[in-house]
């Protein structure tokens, strides 16, 4: 068994996630890596993630406005708040930074 196969699979498509360069590169990679459900689902969630983080829009608007459910709004807006990895927040905040310099 090849050492690249004892790693931590995780791990692992962390490492690679974050050596990708470029939007198109990394376009390209989800592309192959997803099924055309699982990329509009992980588009969903960070949909809602930004417009969670405006705090201007009631749950409910946003399920009419973007069709995700209530449920999937609510698990995005726990982990955006409450769940200790902050990978949401520390996303948005460098968005945000970005986006002022």
């Amino acid at each position: 068994m090849s050492n690249n196969f004892k790693t931590n699979p995780k791990e692992d498509l962390a490492k690679v996630l974050s050596d990708i360069d470029s939007s198109q590169e990394m376009n390209s990679f989800l592309t192959d890596l997803c099924t055309p459900a699982e990329l509009r689902a992980l588009s969903e969630r960070w949909h809602v993630a930004k417009i969670l983080d405006s705090n201007e829009k009631s749950y409910r608007q946003i399920n009419s406005e973007t069709g995700v459910s209530t449920t999937t709004i609510a698990r995005v807006a726990r982990f955006l708040r409450d769940e200790p990895h902050q990978g949401y927040r520390t996303v948005l905040n460098r968005l945000e930074r970005i986006k002022n310099d």
